[in-house]
């Protein structure tokens, strides 16, 4: 999560988020589909996030990437899970307490950063229960999305 401003062209922490958010889930996906269609079962988890819908200034480039992780989930879906019982959830959290923040080189995104750090913020184990709340449901029924954030996150 690399976010800067368009306008800074951090053009090869652009390419590193669209090889780790978009291409290692397309890599990943791709891997795990053949099987899941002769089983004909399965459940595939994308890991979004809340700027996947809310696009916000200095996350142009982050923002699209986490959109298209929407966007081919509900794809999948669609693809997948009338005809082989695969089920696909996109989860989409808020901010979360990763080394993400560190990831920023652009200083002119510090009112983001402390913004951040003095939010209480997700941890990981929200988002395992939102992983687990969709696995759990009945094989009928299909988690399509799960937006979650922390109580004081605004945007």
């Amino acid at each position: 999560m690399p976010l800067s401003y368009f306008k800074s062209g951090k053009v090869e922490e652009w390419e590193q988020m669209v090889d780790v958010n978009i291409k290692g889930v397309l890599y990943c996906t791709s891997a795990v589909v053949p099987y899941m269609l002769e089983e004909k079962s399965g459940h595939i988890i994308n890991i979004s996030s809340v700027a996947g819908r809310i696009v916000f200034a200095g996350g142009s480039v982050y923002c699209a990437t986490k959109h298209a992780i929407a966007a081919l989930s509900e794809g999948l879906r669609k693809e997948l899970s009338p005809k082989y019982n695969i089920r696909i959830t996109c989860i989409e959290p808020g901010a979360v307490s990763t080394e993400l923040l560190e990831s920023i080189t652009d200083e002119s995104m510090t009112g983001f950063i402390q913004a951040t750090k003095n939010m209480e913020t997700l941890q990981s184990y929200d988002i395992a229960n939102a992983i687990l709340y969709a696995i759990q449901v009945p094989s009928h029924v299909n988690v399509n999305e799960i937006l979650l954030r922390p109580t004081a996150q605004e945007r």
